[in-house]
């Protein structure tokens, strides 16, 4: 079988399934949990905020040599219907590692009573903020787990702080329209070699999905919104910064003075880029050259992730307008992006006050490979077998808004496809949140006969993921229709 989709089902009660949840997300193996009956009750909805920028001093000693550009937070919307509850948290980082995720739920659910399963944490994926540690790994900065440790109070402070301020709400979804997005998998005009760089013909979902949450006056207090675009804008620049998605969030925020807490969360964005990424390559450019040229990198796949990690900083000259172009960028499109959410919210009319709550999680297992040659773009790459690679979905229903949160980082049409082929119209593509799979990009089928960036580096044998996750998800809802 080209892939699995194995669940289980059981009634205990909501500690045992919130350990057994854990024990199998663990033990690697797969699983579905039914939160409740699928039955709609008035509910209550509250949001938080929490800043988790360090101070100047306690920046880490890499990559932001140039301090602080903008801050970055914590943020989280609770919903409970009397029946069940559940957070959506979007965090301005760009992973939260597996073992941390599992942490981070279990802490959560003690503190708050939010059930394990019921609780999505979503990173921006912004490359210029701080990175958690990795499993098991040995950190010599204390400025990074100094970071880790206050970002472990935030998550759940943020969410206590929802929870403070729940009320009777009111939610509605609608949709809008950027193009700010650009596939990245093209054909260089000079080399005739793949490579990443706009492809305007390429296939791009354009599609802001809007969940505004309202008093019962009809006054928004909270906005989650989903878009696929990587926020790499500000990477390699030397700054702290919640890029695009922070602009954005900070925008909306801004224009409803602080009335507004707003969440961003990453539609399927594997092979998207944002559209003028100019500055951001140009600065990209040099600091790769720069650790090729001094030989602290022997290729240009390795020139990168280490002009990414910050070590040729200090030798590294960028002229400060190309950097100061790159900042003016993340406002223009914070602003661009935050007219169309405001623009959504304006005219969601539709609006509930009674709400279901549904959760549902499975795994798929799919083949695995493990690339033996270098080199970034443009040229194959050589692969031998590998150990399968279990990827976790999720379903969580907020009446008939369909949340499917993956822990990977997939490519638009699985994301255009998963929604097409959905028995809800309002289905929304969670990407990279609730941990982070061993996958590396999710490429779709046919992708994997480019030899871009992405696709060399994914660690999936073709033929297998794409129908995988597409499945999986349509398993999941169709259990939706079973709880009634």
């Amino acid at each position: 079988m080209p892939w699995v989709n194995k669940s289980f089902e059981k009634s205990i009660t909501m500690k045992a399934r919130s350990f057994a949840f854990i024990f199998v997300l663990l033990m690697g193996m797969p699983l579905t949990a039914l939160s409740q009956k699928y039955v709609a009750k008035p509910f209550k909805a509250g949001a938080g905020k929490i800043n988790i920028t360090p101070k100047p001093e306690a920046l880490p000693k890499l990559r932001f040599h140039l301090g602080i550009h903008d801050s970055i937070y914590i943020r989280a919307i609770v919903v409970d219907n009397g029946i069940s509850d559940a957070a959506l948290i979007s965090v301005d980082i760009s992973t939260v590692p597996d073992d941390l995720f599992l942490k981070y739920i279990t802490i959560i659910e003690k503190e708050t009573g939010i059930p394990a399963t019921n609780i999505i944490i979503s990173p921006s994926h912004t490359h210029a903020s701080v990175r958690l540690p990795q499993e098991g790994e040995t950190i010599d900065d204390q400025n990074i787990v100094l970071f880790g440790k206050n970002f472990e109070k935030g998550i759940v402070e943020a969410v206590k702080q929802a929870q403070r301020k729940l009320q009777p709400a009111l939610i509605g979804y609608s949709n809008g329209t950027s193009y700010l997005n650009v596939n990245r998998d093209v054909i260089d005009p000079v080399t005739r070699l793949w490579s990443q760089a706009p492809n305007y013909d390429g296939p791009s979902d354009k599609e802001v999905a809007v969940v505004t949450f309202k008093s019962l006056d009809g006054e928004p207090f909270a906005v989650y919104y989903n878009y696929g675009m990587h926020s790499n804008y500000m990477y390699m620049s030397g700054v702290l910064s919640a890029g695009v998605p922070g602009q954005t969030m900070k925008y909306i925020e801004d224009y409803y003075k602080g009335k507004v807490i707003a969440l961003w969360s990453m539609s399927a964005s594997g092979d998207q880029n944002p559209r003028y990424l100019q500055p951001m390559q140009d600065v990209e450019r040099i600091k790769s050259e720069v650790a090729l040229s001094s030989g602290r990198a022997k290729n240009t796949g390795e020139a990168n992730s280490v002009a990414g990690a910050g070590l040729v900083d200090d030798i590294a000259l960028v002229d400060p307008a190309i950097l100061a172009r790159q900042a003016q960028m993340i406002t223009s499109m914070g602003q661009f992006m935050g007219e169309e959410v405001l623009r959504v919210m304006k005219y969601t009319f539709r609006t509930k006050a009674e709400l279901r709550i549904f959760v549902a999680d499975t795994t798929i297992s799919c083949p695995g490979r493990k690339r033996t040659n270098a080199g970034r773009e443009g040229e194959p790459g050589t692969y031998v077998d590998a150990d399968p690679i279990a990827i976790r979905l999720k379903l969580l229903m907020l009446g008939d808004i369909a949340f499917s949160v993956i822990n990977a980082d997939v490519y638009t049409m699985i994301g255009q496809n998963l929604k097409n082929e959905s028995p809800f119209n309002f289905t929304i593509m969670v990407c990279h949140s609730n941990g982070r799979a061993n996958t590396g990009y999710v490429p779709t089928d046919d992708a994997f006969g480019r030899y871009t960036f992405q696709v060399l580096n994914s660690n999936l044998k073709p033929g297998y993921a794409e129908r995988g996750i597409i499945n999986g998800f349509l398993d999941l809802m169709d259990k939706v229709g079973k709880s009634n």
